[in-house]
């Protein structure tokens, strides 16, 4: 049976958590197929809350089994933190497979991040220093170490030898920092680490491909999203990896025949985090309001994210990178106290309009938003259940949303809680 993919289509944090917890039900495989501990998942169930950074959100149902697949760097001992934080509320775990084709984030990725991000100043990209953009320069460059190499101790250490001649080097010599020392990180990653990895380590792609033969339902999950990607986001303000649902197939093994649906996922508004472009960003009382009220704070970083209105320009194009089949649109409900609400359906620049987004950064840089402005429906929708039962003004905004994009909206988010959503007609 053909594979699901879910994607961002913003810039993160749209929900694709909750999302991925909703369609896992059907389903009997989730993964998670790039990026790694950078993005955090926030499901709440029956009023708890787990927030997921490395292990696909599939894990909460006990009939799935949840996949790290071989597009994604693992910090193993950031995975067993989290395997722990879910085994002490009772969730099931053992089904997890890790791929050993996934690349390893080492001790000196961390110190690289955190000492060449603070070396660029005031140029900084924003990252969260959690050695990913260093795991994936060493993929690229060919010296990285994979999961798979945790089984081997001779073939660990020589390859950890081979990369810190570099890497300690370039600490030392460039930023003053104190080299890092082999037998530590070996002790670590072999004699502490490798022993509880290794049980869930295998061989991902054959584990889907069979999973496929038996007719049986994949779900993919990506972290981050569409205008972070390293081709097609606001570059050089992206991630190191691909979120868009073209990277679901190089960063999980199955063929792009092997994947029929793609659901974007899109906030009611937008969020991002760090630096880089944003036409619609929002500031003063209103971006306050819609941070307080739609708790807008990395899941695992705590940054404050900033705000700003629905930018279908945005949407639009991200609609084709992902050959969307649908959408479902989150945090309806934050948007509950507002008079009235704008969405972008266009940019200007030079007197020029854009139904896209420009593909030179100094336009993108420079456009003004081109809003339309709804009205707003003032009444709490979190009890809702059904679509049609949403005022007449929520019901207009979602329609509208559709209309000015072009992409059909199958599920609307109206609370963070598992079933607080609603599914258009």
């Amino acid at each position: 049976m053909p594979a699901t993919v879910v994607v961002g289509t913003q810039w993160g944090d749209e929900g694709k958590g909750k999302l991925t917890d909703l369609l896992a039900a059907e389903m009997e495989y989730v993964v998670r197929y790039q990026g790694g501990h950078n993005a955090g998942h926030r499901i709440v169930v029956d009023g708890e809350a787990f927030a997921l950074q490395l292990v696909p959100s599939g894990v909460l149902y006990p009939h799935l089994t949840p996949v790290i697949g071989n597009g994604v760097v693992v910090d193993p001992a950031v995975l067993l933190r989290e395997l722990d934080t879910l085994i002490a509320k009772d969730v099931d775990v053992s089904r997890l497979v890790v791929s050993g084709n996934a690349h390893l984030i080492m001790p000196y990725h961390q110190e690289l991040d955190r000492v060449t991000e603070r070396h660029l100043g005031k140029n900084a990209l924003g990252t969260t220093k959690r050695g990913i953009g260093p795991a994936y320069a060493d993929k690229a460059t060919r010296v990285g170490l994979r999961v798979q190499d945790l089984l081997d101790p001779k073939i660990f250490q020589e390859k950890l030898d081979m990369a810190l001649r570099e890497k300690n080097a370039l600490l030392s010599k460039v930023y003053n920092r104190l080299p890092m020392k082999s037998k530590e990180i070996t002790e670590l990653y072999i004699g502490e680490l490798a022993p509880r990895i290794a049980p869930m380590i295998g061989d991902t792609v054959t584990l889907l491909h069979d999973a496929l033969a038996r007719d049986e339902r994949i779900l993919l999950e990506g972290a981050q999203a569409t205008f972070l990607d390293l081709d097609h986001g606001t570059y050089p303000f992206v991630t190191s990896s691909n979120p868009v649902a073209g990277g679901a197939c190089t960063g999980s093994g199955l063929g792009p025949r092997d994947i029929s649906r793609v659901v974007g996922i899109a906030k009611a508004y937008v969020t991002r985090v760090g630096a880089g472009p944003f036409p619609t960003e929002l500031d003063g009382e209103l971006a306050e309001l819609l941070v307080d009220r739609g708790h807008e704070y990395g899941t695992n970083t705590g940054r404050r994210r900033r705000v700003g209105w629905f930018d279908a320009v945005m949407l639009r194009q991200a609609a084709r990178l992902n050959s969307l089949t649908e959408i479902a649109i989150t945090k309806l409900d934050v948007l509950d106290t507002l008079e009235t609400i704008k969405v972008c359906v266009g940019y200007e620049s030079g007197g020029k309009r854009f139904d896209y987004p420009p593909y030179h950064q100094s336009t993108m840089h420079d456009v003004t938003p081109i809003y339309e402005e709804l009205p707003g429906w003032q009444s709490d929708l979190s009890g809702f259940t059904s679509f049609d039962d949403l005022p007449t003004n929520a019901r207009d905004y979602i329609t509208f949303l559709s209309k000015v994009t072009g992409i059909k909206i199958s599920v609307v988010g109206v609370g963070p809680g598992r079933d607080q959503f609603v599914q258009p007609s």
